[in-house]
C-alpha cells in the first residue's frame, strides 16, 4: 500500500487550513467576476507554495514534486483556479529556468518566482501547433548579440498578470542537417518592445486564471537569454511536460475529491420522498464510484510523483505520468458530470460550487497533453508502433 509520509501529510494540513480560510470563501467571486486574486497569489507566496521544488540557495524549501503535488490537489480542491495558478508558476515557469538556466540566469530570475513575488510563462502552443509542438512557427534570428523573435504563442497561463516578468518560449532558430527544425528555448522579459500580451481569453472555466494569447513583433532580446543550449528547445521542453502532467493529474485529483465531498454533504442533506437521498441506491452507488475514482487516481498520481522524486529511469517516469494523467483528468469530468447528477436542477445553478468544477474540468483532459497524446505515450511504452 502506498502512502505519503508523515511529513507530507502534515504539510497538507496546512495547506489545507490555508486553502479553506483564503481561498474557498471567494472563490465563486473571483470565478464571477473573472479576477486574478493578486493578493491571495501573493500570500501563496509567502507560504512557501512556489518554492517548494526549488533548491534553499534561491529561497526555496529544497522539497520534492510529491510536497508540490499535494499543495496543488489541496489548492484545487476548492477552487481550480489557483490550482493552475501554481501548477504553471512552478512547473513550467520554474521549472525550465531551474533546470536548464545557467547560473546568471537562475540568479537574475528565480529568486523572485520562487518567492511568488513574480511569475514566469511557458510559451509552447500556437495557433497551429498544439499537441503538434513540433510545427512550431514562431522564429527566432540571432542578429549580433541578440535574438530577433517573431511569431505568436497562444494559451498561455500566468502571461499577462501584474506579477508576470517572463516568458519562456520555444522558437525555430535554424535548421538541422535533416532538414527538420533547430528549436531552443528563449526566456522573453515581460515589457520588451513587441512583445505584445493580447486581450485575455473568454474562457469556458479557470475564469480566475490568466491565460492570454501573445504575439512577438521584432521583440529583441539579449543572446544570453536562450535557455540551454541551442537547438535542445523541444526536448527541454518535452521533460517538463513530463513533471507537468504528474502536477496536473494532482490537480484533477482535488477536483474529484471536490466533487466527492460535495455530494457527501448534499447527499445527507437532501430529503427526496421522505429520506436522505444517499439511502438511493441510485445516489449512493454513485458517490461510491467517486470513492473509487478519487483513491485510483490519487495513488496513480503520487506514484508518478514519488518515481520521479526517487530519480527513476525517464521512460518510466514518463509512463506513469501519462498513465496518472490520463486516468485523474478524465475521471475528474466523470466526476463533476456525476456529482452535477446528484445535485439535481440544484448542480446547474451557479451558487452551487459543483457548476463551477463542471466548467473548469474539460480542461484538465487537454492541457499539457490531451488524453489523446498520453494514449500515444503509452501504446509507445507497450511496444506498438503507433504513429501520432
Amino acid at each position: 500500500m502506498f502512502e505519503l509520509s508523515a511529513e507530507h501529510e502534515e504539510f497538507r494540513q496546512v495547506v489545507r487550513d490555508f486553502a479553506r480560510a483564503e481561498i474557498a470563501p471567494h472563490a465563486a467571486e473571483w470565478d464571477r467576476k473573472h479576477e486574478f486574486p493578486v493578493p491571495v497569489v501573493r500570500a501563496m507566496g509567502e507560504l512557501g507554495l512556489f518554492g517548494l521544488t526549488a533548491p534553499e540557495e534561491y529561497g526555496g524549501a529544497g522539497g520534492d514534486l510529491t510536497s508540490l503535488c499535494v499543495a496543488i490537489e489541496e489548492i484545487g480542491r476548492v477552487d481550480q483556479s489557483l490550482g493552475i495558478t501554481l501548477e504553471a508558476a512552478v512547473g513550467l515557469g520554474i521549472t525550465p529556468i531551474l533546470s536548464y538556466g545557467t547560473a546568471e540566469q537562475k540568479d537574475r530570475w528565480l529568486p523572485d518566482l520562487v518567492a511568488g513575488r513574480a511569475l514566469a510563462a511557458f510559451g509552447l502552443t500556437e495557433p497551429g501547433a498544439g499537441s503538434d509542438a513540433g510545427a512550431t512557427a514562431t522564429r527566432a534570428v540571432l542578429d549580433g548579440d541578440q535574438w530577433v523573435v517573431d511569431g505568436a504563442k497562444q494559451f498561455i497561463t500566468n502571461s499577462g498578470t501584474e506579477l508576470t516578468s517572463c516568458v519562456t518560449i520555444t522558437a525555430r532558430t535554424g535548421e538541422r542537417p535533416d532538414g527538420s527544425a533547430e528549436i531552443s528555448a528563449i526566456i522573453v522579459p515581460s515589457g520588451t518592445p513587441g512583445f505584445i500580451v493580447e486581450p485575455a481569453y473568454d474562457k469556458l472555466g479557470w475564469h480566475a486564471s490568466d491565460t492570454h494569447p501573445l504575439t512577438f513583433d521584432g521583440v529583441r532580446v539579449p543572446a544570453d537569454h536562450l535557455l540551454g543550449a541551442r537547438g535542445h528547445g523541444f526536448a527541454q521542453f518535452l521533460a517538463t511536460l513530463d513533471d507537468g502532467r504528474i502536477a496536473i493529474s494532482a490537480l484533477a485529483v482535488g477536483c474529484i475529491q471536490a466533487m466527492l465531498d460535495a455530494t457527501l454533504e448534499y447527499a445527507h442533506d437532501r430529503t427526496s420522498f421522505g429520506v436522505p437521498i444517499g439511502a438511493k441506491q441510485a445516489v449512493a452507488f454513485q458517490i461510491a464510484d467517486l470513492h473509487v475514482m478519487a483513491q485510483a487516481a490519487r495513488l496513480l498520481t503520487y506514484r508518478a510523483a514519488a518515481l520521479r522524486d526517487a530519480g527513476a529511469p525517464a521512460d518510466q517516469v514518463k509512463q506513469a505520468a501519462a498513465s496518472a494523467k490520463l486516468y485523474a483528468t478524465e475521471s475528474a469530468v466523470t466526476a463533476t458530470r456525476v456529482a452535477t447528477q446528484v445535485y439535481g436542477g440544484y448542480g446547474f445553478m451557479e451558487e452551487y460550487p459543483v457548476a463551477r468544477f463542471y466548467r473548469d474540468a474539460k480542461i484538465l483532459e487537454i492541457g499539457e497533453g490531451t488524453s489523446e497524446i498520453q494514449r500515444l505515450v503509452l501504446a509507445r511504452g507497450l511496444g506498438l508502433p503507433v504513429q501520432a
